[in-house]
C-alpha cells in the first residue's frame, strides 16, 4: 500500500488502480465486528433492502409484515458501538402501508426524495419520502415478485415490473401509466434488472427456466433469449434447449460495467453471460445452494480487481471470483437462510439472524489515504435472512473525494423515528 501511495504522490500511477487495491484488499479482510447494531423494527422476516447511492447513507428495509423501514447508517455518535436508527417507517398503523409482504424496494437513483415498493398485494407504490404517501399507485392483476428502475437513464423514466402475469410491465413515471407490454415468457417473471450500461436494455429472468435480454425500443422487443449449452442442440434434452437453467431462474444481477450478466437458478447453479451476445461463458462456481421460490437478490463488486460476486447461500454468504469461479471465502454469522444480498460502494454489508442482532465486519488495520484526492469512508455490504434482524458488515474504503453537487431533498430534513 505505502508503495502505491508514493507512486500516487509522485504521479506515477493512476488514483484508480490505488482505490482497486485498496477496496480488494479491504473486501478480501471481512471480518465479524460486534460493534454495530440496527434498531429492530420488523415483527418478521425482512425481503428486501436497498441503500441510496446519493449519499450513501440510508438504508430501505421490507418486510414479510409489509413495513417499509428506512435506517440511517452514519454514526454522528463518536461511540465505538452504535446502533443504526430507523429515520421513518411505513409501519400496520400507516394507511397506505401495503397489505401484504414487501418483495422489492428501490430508492430513486437520483434523489432521495423518492422511492418505491412492490407487493405481494399486487401494487407497486412510489412513496414521497417527506410525507410518507404514494404519490402514484400501479395496480397489477398478480403479486409482484420484482421491479427496477434504470440506474443510468436519461432519456425514459421506466419502471420495469415482474409480476405472477407471464408478461414484463413497463410503468412510465412521468405519465404515471402502464406504456408497454413485454411477452415472450411463460411463467410468472421473477426477477428484472437494467443494464447499467445501456439505458434501454433490460434482462429477465422467469420460472419457465429462461432469461430473455430486451431492447425496449424495437417493437419486436426481444434481443435474445440465453442458452446455458450455447446452442449445442446434442448436448441438450428437447424441454431444456434455449433455457439458461433447469429450474426457476430467480436472480439477475449485471456486472458494474454491464458487460457480463450472472443467474442464478433452483438447479443450484450460477452462470456468467456475455450481455452483448449471450453466450455462456461457460465458468465453473460449483454448486450454489438456491431454494428460495421468488426472487434472489445478490451482488456484484464494484472497482475491485478482480471482480467478486456475494451470492446468498443457504445460511452464509459465498463470495466468488466472478471471472474464475474461485470460492473466494464464506461470511457467517446467520442461523436461518440468508434470502438477500446488497452491494454498495460506501457501504459495505448488512444481515439478519434470529436474535435480531446486528454485526460489522472491519477490515484490519488503519485506512491510509492520500489527502489531495481520496477521503476515508466506511463501506458497507449488506445480506438479509428470513428473520427479522440486521447484520451490517463494514470495512474501511477510500474514493475521491464528493463533488459539490447536492440532491434537491435530503433525508437530513426529516425528524427520527416517526410511524406515520
Amino acid at each position: 500500500m505505502l508503495g502505491f501511495l508514493t507512486a500516487r504522490q509522485a504521479g506515477l500511477d493512476d488514483p484508480l488502480r490505488l482505490r482497486r487495491a485498496e477496496s480488494t484488499r479491504r473486501v478480501l479482510s471481512l471480518t465479524l465486528n460486534p460493534d454495530r447494531e440496527v434498531d429492530r423494527i420488523h415483527g418478521n422476516g425482512i425481503n428486501t433492502i436497498d441503500i441510496e447511492v446519493v449519499e450513501g447513507r440510508y438504508m430501505l428495509s421490507g418486510g414479510a409484515d409489509g413495513v417499509i423501514v428506512i435506517y440511517d447508517l452514519e454514526n454522528y455518535s463518536g461511540k465505538l458501538h452504535y446502533t443504526c436508527k430507523s429515520v421513518c417507517t411505513v409501519g400496520r398503523s400507516n394507511r397506505y402501508v401495503h397489505k401484504f409482504s414487501v418483495e422489492t424496494v428501490q430508492w430513486y437513483p437520483y434523489d432521495t426524495g423518492m422511492f418505491v415498493s412492490s407487493s405481494f398485494d399486487k401494487t407497486m407504490k412510489v412513496w414521497d419520502t417527506e410525507t410518507l404517501k404514494p404519490a402514484e399507485v400501479f395496480e397489477f392483476e398478480g403479486n409482484v415478485y420484482s421491479h427496477h428502475l434504470s440506474p443510468i437513464a436519461r432519456k425514459h423514466s421506466l419502471i420495469a415490473v415482474g409480476t405472477k402475469d407471464p408478461k414484463i410491465h413497463l410503468c412510465d413515471l412521468k405519465s404515471g401509466s402502464r406504456i408497454q407490454v413485454l411477452q415472450g415468457h411463460r411463467a410468472e417473471i421473477l426477477s428484472v434488472r437494467w443494464s447499467p450500461r445501456y439505458e434501454h436494455i433490460l434482462a429477465t429472468a422467469s420460472a419457465d427456466s429462461k432469461v430473455k435480454v430486451w431492447d425496449v425500443r424495437r417493437a419486436s422487443g426481444c434481443l435474445f433469449s440465453l442458452d446455458q449449452h450455447n446452442g449445442d442442440k446434442s448436448k441438450a434434452a428437447s424441454e431444456a434447449v434455449n433455457t439458461a437453467h433447469n429450474g426457476r431462474v430467480n436472480g439477475l444481477c449485471f456486472t458494474g460495467d454491464g458487460l457480463y450478466l450472472l443467474t442464478t437458478g433452483t438447479d443450484d447453479r450460477m452462470r456468467l453471460w456475455n450481455s452483448a451476445t449471450g453466450e455462456n461463458t461457460l465458468v465453473n462456481y460449483g454448486k450454489v445452494s438456491n431454494g428460495n421460490r421468488k426472487k434472489l437478490q445478490f451482488a456484484v463488486s464494484r472497482g475491485c480487481g478482480p471482480e467478486f460476486v456475494f451470492v446468498p447461500c443457504e445460511s452464509s454468504v459465498a463470495v466468488y471470483a466472478v471471472h474464475t469461479g474461485e470460492l473466494v471465502s464464506t461470511l457467517r454469522g446467520h442461523y436461518n437462510n440468508v434470502d438477500c444480498c446488497e452491494l454498495h460502494p460506501d457501504y459495505q454489508v448488512s444481515r439478519v439472524e434470529p436474535s435480531r442482532s446486528l454485526f460489522v465486519f472491519p477490515s484490519p488495520g488503519p485506512c491510509l489515504l492520500s489527502p489531495s484526492a481520496v477521503a476515508s469512508l466506511l463501506c458497507a455490504f449488506v445480506f438479509i435472512s428470513s428473520t427479522a434482524a440486521l447484520v451490517v458488515v463494514a470495512v474501511r474504503a477510500i474514493r475521491h473525494l464528493q463533488s459539490p453537487w447536492q440532491p434537491r431533498m435530503s433525508l437530513m430534513r426529516r425528524g427520527g423515528g416517526l410511524d406515520r
